[in-house]
């Protein structure tokens, strides 16, 4: 163990001396809360909280495991999980007012980066596929299951100051090794060629899929299977989107994930070296449950759960959103949202990813999404005794 400990230090930090000098790490964003009231969200109250109780529940679940005594993590004063614990209890009991029973057990405090509330919201969905179980044409695309020897490792369960950071890779002679990248395992070139879950139609699906985390496979006899991420290579996530822009095939005005699959249809003697630009390979797993699962273990609910930054927001925890539409002549997204999941690029304290659910209107909502916007954490409410 010790070891392992000294190779995962070096993994992220210079072990050797007479190394390089690198150049000083960009200035990292700081995340600031400040205190607001609700009269300063804006269109509080015009909220009708359809779905968004059915999407909190699901946090409260979580909630209900926790110890009452323990701290909530990364927000200081935050309070304990018996705090959420009761303020769960108390919406069970179905309050007449949900406007009001808010404003009785929450603060918001607006989330900055440093001096700038504003930031980039995005949107996902959950991908549509055709497929198989067993290779045969037209279905020859694997989408592969979690390989036994992938190890996936949370840095932040070894030291503090790396919480939020992880790793991936196999163990070789007793040393965690780099996982194979994208273009090793769609060519073949790793040990677990058979280790496949299901077979697609189509490699741009197969691709997509893995950005999503999660997707309904319209299968071959007849039945529909749902998949959901089951782990990952440990390669970092890169926007082939950024690669065309960068090669000028696209723009930064243009580009969206209609655009950049439209280009991928047209180059098809080109996709497959533009996507493996992205290292990133996502493994699946089969579900039963009624909807894709979020990295905070719950199932997640169209419109009402947000991915975030997992280091600067805490799971389960409300928001206020005040977002741009994303097609012209939609309205604002001006609602109460959840945190309930993550993904390779959402970083920073101003960050989110909509989750838009299944289907074309989902999937024309998340590809065209880039909004600036912004958005309140609501903390539980320090009750006179508390102090």
């Amino acid at each position: 163990m010790r070891i392992f400990l000294i190779f995962l230090l070096c993994f992220l930090t210079a072990c050797g001396e007479g190394e390089e000098q690198k150049p000083p790490p960009e200035e990292k964003p700081k995340r600031i809360l400040k205190q607001a009231s609700f009269k300063d969200l804006p269109a509080w109250g015009q909220d009708d909280f359809e779905g968004f109780v059915e999407a909190f529940e699901k946090s409260c679940g979580r909630f209900a495991k926790k110890p009452a005594e323990l701290e909530i993590s990364l927000i200081d004063g935050a309070g304990t999980y018996g705090d959420l614990q009761k303020i769960c209890l108390d919406l069970r009991a179905e309050p007449e007012d949900l406007k009001v029973f808010f404003e009785d057990h929450f603060t918001p405090y607006q989330v900055y980066d440093r001096d700038n509330p504003i930031g980039l919201f995005t949107g996902y969905y959950e991908a549509s596929l055709r497929g198989s179980w067993e290779r045969q044409e037209p279905y020859i695309i694997p989408l592969h299951a979690r390989p036994d020897d992938l190890v996936m490792v949370n840095l932040g369960e070894f030291r503090e100051e790396l919480k939020g950071q992880r790793i991936a890779g196999r163990v070789k002679g007793g040393n965690l090794k780099p996982y194979e990248s994208r273009a090793d395992i769609v060519a073949g070139n790793w040990p677990h060629e058979d280790k496949v879950l299901l077979w697609v139609d189509d490699p741009v699906d197969a691709f997509f899929v893995q950005i999503q985390g999660s997707g309904l496979v319209e299968m071959d006899d007849g039945s529909v299977q749902r998949i959901g991420y089951a782990g990952q290579n440990g390669h970092p996530y890169y926007a082939i989107g950024r690669e065309l822009i960068k090669r000028g095939a696209l723009t930064k005005d243009n580009v969206s994930m209609q655009s950049i699959r439209q280009w991928l249809a047209d180059n098809p003697a080109q996709a497959d070296e533009i996507m493996n630009t992205n290292a990133s390979y996502v493994f699946f797993r089969a579900l039963d449950q009624s909807g894709p699962i979020g990295a905070e273990g719950v199932v997640l609910t169209p419109e009402r759960s947000l991915a975030v930054d997992r280091t600067m927001i805490p799971y389960g925890f409300p928001l206020w959103v005040n977002i741009k539409a994303p097609i012209e002549g939609m309205e604002d997204l001006q609602r109460m949202m959840v945190a309930q999941d993550t993904g390779g690029a959402i970083r920073g304290p101003v960050r989110g990813d909509v989750f838009w659910g299944h289907g074309s209107h989902a999937e024309e909502m998340a590809g065209k999404m880039k909004s600036e916007g912004q958005y309140w954490v609501l903390l539980p409410k320090k009750k006179p005794h508390d102090n």
